[in-house]
């Protein structure tokens, strides 16, 4: 087992990574830019190492420092979190090189799985159900104006290295299709480096659906049961819960199997999430796989006892998962709080906390590295904290949830807090019978 590891991230996750190491007798090397010097995963951290200016690539973003600040603390693995560096191939390989442990899946595992065009063709082979759609990366417009004639419309347009809906566009007919081809395009080269674009048939009204693995150094891979993430804006997710009320133990088992087989189709190690898309006849469909820890895992520990993190670094250290048996208990949600104004579609809302008063009690659970009078730097993702709550039922895990939202107090900037507590008190949440499109016809004002 490592004696000390250092934490290539900021804010909750840090936090999140901060307390397993601790539990296991681990040391903790943090690192910040400037604009984070006054983060709580700073303060708890057993060393801290400044590593730049604000800019993220400038700090969390800059593998150089980020080795460096390793070598010099005598760190022996990293652990990145999400975001930032956790799904970079090269970084992975870079740690290997300077002989550190990375704590994640190693090199060619990332590769694989972060080009969304060969992950479909990786998980279609171990018979993972996909969607209809190209076949591969679709090169010029000539090309895809040939895939659509045998995809009937609406299509989908997404880029290869994508996330976040960037270079993504809903194509309806063929008279659209042309410019929504070239538009994705130019924004993907804009955000990703990469213009490679794939096309599939979109799927109408889909929840969105996750399946936690885990895959150790001995072959072993199991799954942790789903998390259903239909609420969400612009693809990103604001309501996360498991299990999903849409699943029932047949479609969870065979859900299970899929992920497995994704996983198991390039050997997996680490913790991932295998994200699909289910339709309303109960057809399923393979999305995507993220090869690293989820803001949403939470959900999957309160409902299955298992430390996902602590789970991570001991997969890293050559430990056996075999002993893993999935019993879950009771039902989860967690809403992430935003430093947004959701009365103005969710404009960020950075500056000073002036008061904060965290919710607590049975079957609550707050992960944050905010707290009164620290000012959230508007150089991040806004999620200042994750309200997490566990309870027997679906119907106990929401009125747990509404009442945990009135008791969080968030005084001097705008929160998501207001509308999550609407969407609980909904009877389009509680009925549980929604998709991806909840917030189109949601009126939270």
């Amino acid at each position: 087992m490592f004696s000390k590891i250092l934490i290539a991230n900021r804010g909750e996750i840090a936090l999140r990574i901060i307390r397993s190491c601790r539990e296991m007798g681990i040391k903790t090397v943090a690192v910040y830019s400037t604009a984070d010097e006054d983060s709580l995963h700073v303060r708890f951290a057993d060393e801290a190492v400044c590593i730049g200016p604000p800019a993220s690539r400038d700090s969390y973003l800059n593998i150089p420092r980020v080795i460096a600040a390793a070598e010099i603390t005598g760190a022996e693995a990293i652990h990145p979190g999400y975001g930032f560096l956790a799904e970079n191939a090269s970084f992975s390989e870079i740690c290997a090189d300077s002989g550190l442990k990375f704590i994640g899946p190693r090199p060619e595992m990332i590769s694989s799985m972060g080009n969304k065009s060969l992950a479909k063709d990786t998980v279609k082979r171990a018979n993972v159900p996909t969607v209809p759609g190209s076949d591969g990366v679709v090169e010029t417009l000539e090309d895809a104006v040939a895939v659509v004639t045998d995809i009937p419309f609406p299509v989908i347009i997404k880029a290869s290295a994508g996330g976040g809906g960037k270079g993504m566009r809903i194509v309806r007919d063929h008279e659209g299709f042309e410019k929504a081809f070239m538009m994705a395009k130019a924004e993907a080269e804009k955000s990703f480096g990469n213009g490679d674009l794939y096309i599939e048939k979109y799927i109408e009204n889909p929840r969105h659906i996750e399946i936690q693995i885990l895959g150790d150094q001995h072959g072993n891979i199991v799954h942790l049961g789903e998390r259903d993430c239909s609420i969400q804006r612009r693809h990103q997710k604001l309501i996360e819960e498991s299990p999903s009320p849409a699943v029932d133990d047949a479609l969870r088992a065979r859900f299970g199997d899929a992920a497995v087989a994704a996983a198991r189709s390039i050997n997996y190690e680490g913790a991932g999430t295998i994200e699909f898309l289910l339709d309303a006849s109960g057809h399923f469909y393979f999305m995507e796989m993220n090869t690293r820890v989820q803001v949403e895992h939470p959900v999957t520990e309160q409902v299955t006892g298992v430390d996902i993190v602590r789970e991570q670094i001991r997969i890293a250290a050559g430990e056996s998962i075999a002993d893993i048996v999935l019993v879950p208990n009771g039902h989860s949600i967690e809403c992430r709080i935003n430093a947004e104004d959701p009365e103005k579609d969710f404009r960020p809302s950075p500056g000073t906390i002036l008061s904060w008063h965290q919710p607590s009690g049975f079957g609550v659970r707050v992960e944050s590295h905010a707290y009164q009078g620290y000012t959230i730097p508007s150089h991040y993702d806004s999620m200042i904290a994750k309200l997490i709550v566990h309870a027997r039922t679906r119907d106990e895990a929401i009125a747990r949830m509404s009442s945990a939202l009135e008791e969080f107090i968030i005084e001097g900037v705008k929160t998501t807090i207001p509308f999550q507590a609407k969407v609980m008190r909904s009877e389009a949440f509680r009925s549980g019978v929604f998709d991806t499109h909840f917030l189109e016809t949601f009126d939270f004002r």
